[in-house]
């Protein structure tokens, strides 16, 4: 056998695929965030506690079709994804996961996910589950992604209709505070995800995707990360004021919103080499405390 075959079998990864590529492949960090919004939804659609026959289906089921989610976004995304820095080394651009496989898995997350949700919880539940993985898959990631610089502005009401789940699967209705829930998720996308691209602007320029640092530049998108922190602390104060959160809320939500618009105001105007990256990873915390507060005010607190 020549040096050269010898090389040519070296070369290829004969090692079966770990369990682990297919995780990674799931944003399991994101899809547990989704997950906490929803759970807080739930929380606070009932005065009490929630009952486990619906808490466990319906958590699991959200989690598996966010899951199913993010992974037709690996799949599509494939191409640029071995391009960019950040993302070249994932389980389908390096070939630890193939194409096929990858297709079979999400299909297989989408489809258990959305029966245990119909048959466990209820069909409005699995409904808007599945239109929220449509959403992101298709509308975001497959046209809005690639075809506006506003595409996460309009494309990130997928990803903030959680809590709304949370709460249709527990009383199967569309009530207005699930939907100030979803707002809330809605206004704080567009500046968590805006910092990650200025951070990531020469990648996005490089796969020709338009995001908002490279149509408009980093100076414009900075501008809109600051008065999307002032509109989020406005936002911010309504389920206060329409009596859905009480004091504790109140206080928390001010101190984290304060928090966010200075990390925004230090990019703006005073901004450091890493600065927007700490503003993404502020971003991250900002969400998740946000939602830990409203859980701890709706128990503590309980209305009446």
């Amino acid at each position: 056998m020549s040096k050269a075959s010898v090389d040519t079998i070296d070369a290829i990864d004969t090692s079966p695929v770990s369990w682990r590529e297919y995780y990674e492949i799931t944003k399991p960090k994101v899809v547990a965030l989704l997950v906490l919004t929803a759970l807080v939804g739930m929380s606070l659609s009932v005065p009490g506690a929630i009952p486990w026959q619906i808490l466990l289906p319906a958590m699991l089921g959200i989690g598996l079709l966010s899951s199913a989610s993010a992974a037709i976004n690996h799949i599509v995304d494939q191409k640029i994804d071995a391009i960019m820095a950040r993302t070249h080394n994932r389980p389908l651009p390096n070939g630890r996961i193939s194409n096929k496989n990858a297709i079979i898995f999400a299909s297989a997350l989408s489809i258990i996910g959305f029966v245990m949700l119909y048959a466990l919880v209820n069909p409005l539940t699995a409904w808007l589950t599945f239109s929220g993985l449509v959403g992101y898959s298709v509308i975001y990631t497959m046209y809005l992604k690639r075809a506006t610089p506003q595409n996460i502005t309009i494309g990130g009401l997928a990803g903030a209709i959680p809590p709304l789940l949370g709460w249709t699967a527990m009383t199967n209705e569309v009530h207005p505070h699930a939907l100030l829930l979803v707002l809330l998720v809605f206004v704080w996308t567009p500046p968590h995800f805006w910092a990650l691209a200025i951070h990531r602007r020469d990648d996005y320029a490089k796969v020709n995707i338009p995001m908002l640092p490279v149509t408009h530049g980093i100076t414009f998108t900075k501008t809109q990360i600051l008065l999307y922190t002032i509109l989020l602390f406005i936002v911010g104060l309504m389920p206060y004021l329409v009596g859905m959160s009480g004091w504790i809320y109140l206080v928390g939500a001010c101190g984290l919103n304060l928090t966010f618009f200075a990390y925004a105001w230090k990019l703006k105007f005073n901004a450091e080499k890493d600065t927007a990256m700490k503003t993404f990873r502020f971003s991250i915390v900002h969400l998740m405390v946000l939602f830990v507060v409203l859980l701890a005010d709706h128990y503590i607190l309980p209305a009446g």
